[in-house]
């Protein structure tokens, strides 16, 4: 009876809390500020950006126009849900809000146990950016079905897992931070900084390939890249087995290479298996240092 009380308490404090930040309509138009500046980026010149960068790898060869319209729009829907993830993980959380408001006093002195109280902060931003996330590749699966669409099955899988880890990833780094603030001026700057600055280290704005070797080496350290690169393989490798019908296997390699549908990590080529490891792997350890934070912060108090 007490676990199903707990339950109770833990799903009517998540649904509130997912409510909450979908209510505020400021708090919801910032975690979208990423996504927004990519698709009007992306109608305003890098389309026929990609466009002509693909052309230049393949000069030599006709390409259908359904193919390159399904490569430069998986590009970029792989970009926009690669940071989406991340920054709505960060800007949807309701914790520091209840700290502003002071609404986490009052949640204090009523009977929900602390534990239950910030699992359900963890899981309403883990619900609010998957939410986002899948209305975003909903919209992309449309506009890829309209000008190309070569995703398999496989493919569409590897998609809703980069979603589902990389969310689990954002929210839980997103957590820890917020566990140590209290101003609505840092939750304002951290949420600006992310959205303005992660789009470029993950490589959503610009290839990794094009960047200069040590910043290559640098983002290559970077769990979000793995997550980048795993979207672009679930949205582009049925592409380029399409291209393969026709071009030859240096060129697909090229374009592969010079699009981040591969990742180098200091030379070696790193496999759709080692991605996934890489961001779980990361997952699990920032989850590790979650949970130690509030044991730690938990002792503290007590003593």
């Amino acid at each position: 009876m007490n676990r199903q009380s707990e339950f109770r308490k833990l799903t009517y404090l998540t649904l509130r809390n997912i409510k909450l930040y979908f209510k505020d309509k400021m708090t919801f138009l910032v975690s979208l500020i990423t996504p927004l500046i990519l698709l009007i980026l992306f109608v305003t010149f890098l389309n026929s950006t990609y466009e002509s960068s693909l052309l230049s790898i393949t000069e030599g060869f006709n390409l259908e126009q359904r193919l390159i319209d399904a490569f430069t729009g998986g590009w970029l829907f792989s970009s926009v849900l690669a940071t989406s993830c991340i920054t709505v993980a960060f800007c949807s959380g309701m914790m520091v809000i209840d700290k502003i408001n002071k609404a986490n006093i009052d949640f204090m002195v009523s009977p929900v146990k602390k534990s239950t109280l910030q699992l359900s902060y963890v899981l309403a931003n883990l619900f609010s950016t998957l939410i986002i996330a899948f209305t975003l590749l909903t919209i992309g699966l449309i506009y890829l079905a309209c000008v190309g669409f070569y995703i398999t099955f496989v493919d569409f899988l590897l998609i809703v897992f980069g979603i589902i880890i990389t969310s689990l990833f954002g929210t839980i780094l997103a957590n820890i931070i917020w566990t140590f603030t209290r101003t609505q001026g840092v939750v304002s700057g951290v949420c600006t900084l992310v959205s303005a600055l992660y789009g470029f280290i993950c490589g959503a704005y610009m290839p990794i390939y094009s960047m200069a070797k040590g910043m290559q080496n640098f983002v290559s350290l970077l769990p979000g890249t793995y997550a980048t690169v795993l979207f672009r393989q679930g949205f582009l490798n049925g592409v380029l087995r399409e291209m393969g019908e026709t071009l030859p296997s240096e060129t697909i390699a090229g374009v592969a290479g010079g699009f981040d549908i591969k990742l180098s990590f200091f030379g070696h080529d790193v496999s759709t298996l080692g991605l996934i490891l890489v961001i779980t792997i990361s997952t699990v350890v920032l989850l590790g240092v979650f949970l130690l934070i509030n044991t730690i912060k938990k002792h503290t108090k007590k003593a």
